[in-house]
């Protein structure tokens, strides 16, 4: 009961909003707008006013994408399309879970069960760099593939996530009180069963895309990235070049100091 107390305590700040801050980007580049195109993910009904561009709707995990042409809609439950010991015993996506979960760590099960939401995001359709750095805020900061939120490296107002990490399922996912599952680092099912370690794994709110911990067929450490965890070169969805982050195995894991560009919002 002790060991279930913590986890939920740490827990808590999963959910709740912190006030966002700005900074001053050391050494900005210019932002690009986003080009190119892939197929192969099933898509979701978009029904847009404009058009959707191809890279959002490999978003396989919304439920609508519509875009203005200034931003791009998203909704999503958040609910995770793989198996989790969090969901319910009477799902067919629970599956037991015991063992090491990340990092090596001894898995300790949260006392909360996932549920499905209703998650609105509003994106920016050709995101750029922003002279001021907004913080990430505490709950979530973008959008997985799979409809999954990205949460920020905090468990809580400036308290590492370390504690919080026993908790994660065999997918690298937990559930907050309330039930919003969100994955603070790697998505595990994404990088290994869904793509691999060097595919595009999502957005953040600023329009800037996620990609895995590899590139190149080699590892991203913090030290090929900048303070807000990315860079800018040409990948497979952005031939023309665009800034984008990458998960690492080190803190931030997802994103740095904040957003590069200006972000959108996200209601639930």
């Amino acid at each position: 009961m002790k060991k279930a107390f913590v986890i939920l305590f740490l827990c808590l700040g999963c959910s709740k909003s912190s006030d966002p801050g700005s900074s001053t980007i050391p050494t900005p580049s210019t932002g690009v707008t986003p080009g190119g195109s892939t197929g192969g993910s099933s898509t979701p009904s978009t029904g847009a006013t404009s058009e959707v561009p191809p890279y959002f709707k490999l978003i396989y995990g919304a439920t609508k994408i519509t875009s203005d042409g200034t931003y791009v809609t998203i909704e999503a439950t958040g609910a995770p399309d793989h198996k989790s010991v969090y969901y319910a015993t009477n799902s067919s996506l629970y599956e037991i879970f015991s063992g090491k979960t990340y990092n090596g760590l001894n898995f300790a099960k949260n006392p909360n069960s996932i549920s499905s939401g209703l998650y609105t995001f509003k994106i920016p359709v050709k995101p750029v760099a922003s002279t001021k750095v907004t913080a990430t805020p505490l709950g979530p900061i973008g959008i997985s593939l799979n409809g999954v939120p990205f949460y920020n490296q905090y468990a809580g107002p400036n308290q590492p996530l370390t504690g919080e990490m026993t908790s994660f399922d065999q997918y690298y996912g937990h559930p907050a009180p309330g039930g919003r599952y969100h994955y603070h680092v790697e998505p595990l099912y994404l990088t290994t069963v869904k793509a691999d370690k060097m595919a595009l794994l999502g957005f953040l709110l600023d329009g800037f895309p996620v990609y895995g911990p590899w590139e190149n067929g080699k590892a991203v450490t913090n030290a090929n990235l900048d303070v807000l965890h990315g860079h800018t070169h040409a990948t497979t969805e952005f031939p023309t070049g665009i800034y984008h982050y990458h998960i690492t195995q080190e803190d931030p894991y997802i994103n740095g100091n904040g957003f590069y560009g200006t972000p959108g919002t996200v209601s639930q």
